[in-house]
């Protein structure tokens, strides 16, 4: 006899990938914030230095690194999860 209450391996799979989907929703609209945050800090530092902060600049670059994964994660381009269940994007 067939036990029709339990759910496939690949609903349960999907019901956890959307799971993960709302956390890394989150993490993209808290990315966001911090970037822009971080673009009036540069512009502001730019205005009184007369050069772009190095630092910022670099986290910069990780952060639009990250928000790429977590797109392509989103869109379902890829199966890997980002950060922090995997490892930070590097600066390429």
């Amino acid at each position: 006899m067939t036990d029709y209450s339990e759910v496939p391996d690949h609903k349960r799979n999907i019901w956890i990938r959307g799971l993960f989907m709302l956390f890394m929703g989150l993490a993209l609209h808290v990315c966001l914030t911090v970037l822009g945050i971080v673009a009036l800090i540069q512009f502001a530092m730019t205005l009184l230095t007369d050069a772009p902060n190095v630092r910022l600049t670099a986290f910069g670059r990780s952060m639009g690194n990250y928000v790429r994964q977590i797109v392509n994660f989103l869109s379902f381009a890829t199966e890997e999860i980002p950060f922090p269940f995997a490892d930070w994007p590097s600066v390429e």
